[in-house]
């Protein structure tokens, strides 16, 4: 008698999901995002065999799976659009302080600072050295709001590349 096809998929979870997981998260190396794509895995493939599907290799099958969600993924269009981020939920108004403290440590940061172009270091030491708001570095700068957040929005992906690149070594 076969098993359920709820118990097959329960199997199979627990037989492969810390292999898929590993997957994605050599391909896009971020944790999270490869903790999400390998629930969109399971979610597919349950999706799939509930719609009466046939599988013959379920293990290979969920493999392809990750790797076209991956494809799909690094296929999607990154913007670096003020308006489209603010979209996203992104508030430049957040105090994200102790997320910039806690993602790279004093002496690394004062290092990635010397990287940049001088309006992107100053407006983020005003940021997040001097935790002014983004009203008060504008006033400070005689720039307007929207001036400052496009600078530290910049200032921080320079940032990140830098310190991408760096860690990738």
């Amino acid at each position: 008698m076969a098993k359920p096809l709820k118990d097959l998929f329960i199997q199979a979870y627990d037989d492969h999901s810390d292999a898929i997981f590993r997957h994605c998260y050599f391909r896009v190396f971020e944790r999270e995002r490869a903790k999400e794509l390998t629930q969109e895995v399971f979610i597919k493939t349950w999706e799939y065999l509930r719609n009466g599907q046939e599988v013959k290799n379920l293990r290979a099958f969920l493999y392809r799976v990750a790797n076209n969600l991956v494809i799909d993924e690094s296929r999607k269009k990154k913007t670096n659009s003020l308006d489209a981020m603010q979209e996203l939920g992104f508030d430049p108004k957040d105090d994200t302080h102790n997320r910039l403290l806690n993602f790279v440590e004093g002496g690394e940061m004062i290092r990635l600072l010397n990287h940049l172009e001088p309006k992107h270091r100053e407006a983020i030491s005003m940021r997040y050295l001097d935790d002014m708001d983004i009203q008060e570095i504008a006033a400070a700068l005689g720039e307007t709001e929207n001036n400052v957040s496009v600078r530290l929005h910049r200032g921080l992906e320079k940032i990140r590349k830098i310190y991408n690149e760096n860690v990738q070594i």
